[in-house]
């Protein structure tokens, strides 16, 4: 469905560092940077890819925007928010855990990465 998440940064190294680290946990090889200053992921077959606004305006996180990340397990899911925190993110919402709502059965973790943007590491066991 998705063809490439952008998020903005007004600090490329930190954002690089923090998502070196929590992508890394998911298989990820760490960002590449581009001519423009852009860093790029490239995992499974999707983009992820962090940037300064091309307008020159400061990058600001959106309210009620969230970027979800798959994981392969609990386990991996609570190393990916481990790492986030570790690397300069910082938790929201509800701690790290199964939730049950109309999708089933989730295990979930929650970030705000360190330009703002929230994140979640999203594990979605067999029902």
């Amino acid at each position: 469905m998705f063809s490439h998440v952008m998020v903005g940064s007004n600090d490329i190294e930190k954002s690089k560092a923090f998502y070196d680290a929590v992508l890394g946990t998911l298989g990820a090889k760490p960002g590449m940077v581009d001519d423009k200053g852009r860093v790029i992921y490239m995992h499974n077959g999707g983009l992820f890819m962090i940037s300064k606004p091309i307008n020159g305006e400061p990058a600001c996180h959106a309210n009620g925007g969230t970027v979800g990340f798959a994981g392969a397990s609990p386990e991996q899911v609570d190393a990916w928010h481990a790492a986030g925190v570790a690397n300069g993110g910082t938790t929201c919402e509800d701690a790290p855990g199964m939730r049950e709502g109309g999708f089933g059965k989730l295990y979930l973790a929650y970030l705000r990465d360190p330009a703002g943007n929230k994140l979640c590491g999203l594990f979605r066991p067999a029902q």
